[in-house]
């Protein structure tokens, strides 16, 4: 039985990341509108099937995607000089999408029912009280942004010391992750306060799309561990 090619498994792996960008990408094209100010807008908005299949076929399984990319990134640095460092931030990267699912999964599944509940007639329901599961939503999307903005600045760093990967893919995906967070949801959550996707997580998304293309690719063109061992070996006469 000959061995596994793992070299190129992990570059099939990699093909999570490029992935995870496109479908933000996509699911990020027609942002909600803002609920503090257009609270009727928004519940006709989220009450659409498109909502729901945005959130569920790109949201949520691009998720999925990056913690496979994630994980096979980090088999792919640990015989880097970057070792270590890929390994923390892997961690680091897919404890914060492991949080970030759940958190997906209210937006998707709920947020359509508190919406149907506004047009049914059913004004006061965003003006309820908050309660302790609200508490534990704000400070769990804190830890989620906060996590995934170090794991991945960690993981674009891991990338520029590794030697074996492009310097400048993981630059964009370090890049990315600025966009995406502190000058993405952070700064329009924080400093616009609104509740709408802004548009530097659509350029973060492309980043990702070409950050995660390029290691892909640099991976799948090398040949596998397995056979340059193979070929090493002298022949027996």
């Amino acid at each position: 039985m000959s061995a596994p090619n793992t070299t190129r498994w992990i570059g099939i792996g990699l093909l999570g990341l490029p992935l995870f960008g496109v479908l933000t990408f996509w699911s990020s094209l027609d942002p909600q509108p803002d609920p503090n100010t257009h609270y009727e807008a928004w519940s006709r908005f989220v009450t659409t099937d498109h909502y729901v299949l945005t959130h569920l076929l790109g949201s949520i399984l691009g998720l999925i995607f990056a913690i496979f990319g994630t994980f096979a990134l980090g088999a792919y640095l640990s015989t880097s000089r970057a070792g270590r460092l890929g390994l923390v931030a892997v961690v680091v990267t897919v404890l914060g999408s492991a949080l970030f699912l759940p958190l997906q999964g209210i937006s998707t599944f709920t947020a359509p029912k508190e919406g149907q509940a506004y047009l049914a007639g059913i004004k006061e329901y965003d003006k309820l009280p908050p309660i302790f599961a609200d508490t534990v939503f704000v400070a769990t999307s804190l830890l989620v942004i906060v996590l995934l903005f170090v794991g991945n600045v960690l993981l674009g760093v891991a990338v520029w010391r590794s030697g074996t990967l492009p310097r400048w893919a993981g630059a964009l995906w370090a890049a990315a992750a600025v966009l995406m967070y502190p000058l993405g949801i952070v700064y329009a959550v924080a400093i616009l306060g609104v509740q709408s996707t802004p548009k530097t997580v659509l350029v973060g998304a492309l980043l990702i799309v070409i950050g995660g293309a390029w290691m892909a690719l640099s991976v799948l063109r090398q040949p596998s561990a397995e056979a340059v061992g193979v070929q090493a070996k002298p022949r027996v006469r």
